[in-house]
């Protein structure tokens, strides 16, 4: 497909109810997208085999905005965003065998098409057990040479991002263009992402908003781009259910991190587990399905003044407490300067502290 002609199947998916098997279906009738573009009503009737109501539709679409193409092209060469075509060759090959894949990819990095991909995604409000087990799931995986996709949302698929970045790459995949950052104190960490040689995709041009309607298309994306899904904590009415049932319509793998049979958080992990999900406790759940390891991870050597190992001590990884709480737990049941040692326990990456200014182990013993 020659380099103009992409924008003309870019603006082509554009229109309403123009969808990636619908111009698949005229790509296979006309010589290119430019051509489809230019056809009035009786010529997609007649040599694109759609429906009067289709070919009306189409034309209409194309006539009002006869510049659409030539604009794409301006506004992508403007946001520094590249597009890719579903014929060619960097598209990615497994997105191509999903039964609606988009027909065409607006994108920032690199898409490295042939790349090992699994999808993780999971709650938006989620606890700090599902932030932890995305992040190291995030690191081993991509430490095993595998792309963690995800959608950019807040909560665990940020997690995995993140974790994915500590040793290795990542796709974020949107529903807005990709030169537009939602949520907003995500920005950087999509710059990030294209820094680490990783990839933000999306089938909406440059500039375009987030709208609802836009979410559920981009997870077909997110499950399509990948061998499987992983779910990290979601409710039992969840998008990233929607995401998992995508994977399971195309024949992927699905895979669930069971929680606490008490956590509202985690009953959609446990209903895809009761319906064939592999159940995740670690990494090697996953890895091993498609006969990879992940090297030995590095004990980290942890170095604490006496306070900072008083406070090391009555912390965990599950439970954040709070500045009573682990006053409380101290031996002596008090330190003047906690929350300046807490501070500087927080700048060598020992603790986090979440919204709520309680805090907790940044890592599993």
């Amino acid at each position: 497909m020659e380099s103009e002609d992409r924008y003309y199947l870019a603006a082509l998916a554009h229109s309403p109810g123009a969808g990636s098997r619908l111009l698949q279906q005229l790509m296979g009738h006309f010589p290119s997208a430019r051509a489809v573009w230019q056809a009035g009503a009786e010529s997609l009737v007649l040599q694109g085999k759609l429906t009067s109501g289709q070919a009306q539709r189409l034309a209409l679409f194309c006539r009002k905005q006869p510049h659409l193409p030539e604009q794409l092209a301006v506004d992508c060469q403007r946001a520094g965003v590249r597009l890719c075509a579903i014929g060619q060759q960097e598209y990615p090959y497994i997105l191509k065998e999903i039964f609606d894949p988009p027909p065409v990819l607006f994108y920032r990095g690199e898409l490295q098409p042939q790349a090992e991909r699994i999808a993780m995604v999971g709650a938006r409000r989620f606890t700090p057990y599902g932030e932890g087990i995305a992040l190291e799931l995030g690191e081993w995986l991509a430490s095993a040479g595998i792309t963690v996709v995800s959608g950019a949302a807040r909560g665990i698929d940020t997690a995995a991002h993140k974790g994915a970045l500590k040793s290795g790459r990542t796709v974020a995949v949107l529903g807005c263009g990709v030169d537009v950052a939602y949520p907003a104190e995500n920005r950087r960490l999509l710059a990030q992402i294209v820094e680490a040689g990783g990839v933000v995709i999306s089938e909406y041009g440059p500039g375009t908003q987030p709208l609802p309607a836009f979410f559920p298309a981009r997870n077909r994306i997110i499950s399509g781009l990948s061998r499987g899904t992983v779910v990290v904590e979601a409710a039992s009415r969840s998008g990233s259910l929607i995401t998992a049932q995508l994977a399971l319509n195309e024949g992927r793998d699905v895979f669930a991190v069971p929680g606490s049979i008490y956590s509202a958080t985690s009953q959609g992990c446990h209903q895809l587990i009761q319906q064939g999900a592999k159940l995740v406790q670690c990494p090697d759940d996953i890895l091993e399905e498609y006969g990879l390891v992940a090297p030995p991870k590095p004990r980290k050597v942890r170095r604490f003044t006496p306070a900072e190992r008083q406070v090391w001590q009555v912390l965990s990884f599950e439970r954040p407490l709070s500045l009573d709480e682990i006053i409380q737990s101290l031996p002596d049941g008090e330190m003047s300067n906690l929350a300046f040692i807490l501070l500087q326990m927080e700048l060598k990456g020992l603790v986090i502290e979440n919204e709520l200014h309680a805090y907790r182990r940044a890592e599993r013993e």
